[in-house]
């Protein structure tokens, strides 16, 4: 069972970690959607496939997820260079 104040933590370092790989996306709007695929990721969902993914960011298809995961440019490497220790703390990974 998770207590609320778990999910303060997991939500402050949810946070952090956006933050931290935000820089490794060129514009705001692949920073958001990778935000929201990874709420989505570690929401507790039945499936995580494209529409589950997209109907728990509000989306109406799964158009914008699909087209973040297929074309939005962004470097892997550096993205798992990306120093994530504290995303650990709460057990988010």
């Amino acid at each position: 069972m998770t207590h609320a104040s778990d999910a303060r933590c997991w939500a402050g370092q949810l946070d952090e970690l956006v933050t931290r790989i935000a820089p490794r996306f060129n514009r705001i709007e692949p920073r958001r959607r990778a935000r929201a695929y990874l709420q989505g990721l570690l929401a507790p969902l039945e499936r995580k496939n494209g529409w589950h993914l997209a109907e728990a960011a509000g989306d109406a298809s799964p158009d914008g997820m699909q087209e973040f995961l297929a074309r939005v440019h962004w470097d892997a490497d550096a993205l798992r260079g990306t120093p994530m220790r504290s995303a650990m703390i709460c057990g988010l990974m």
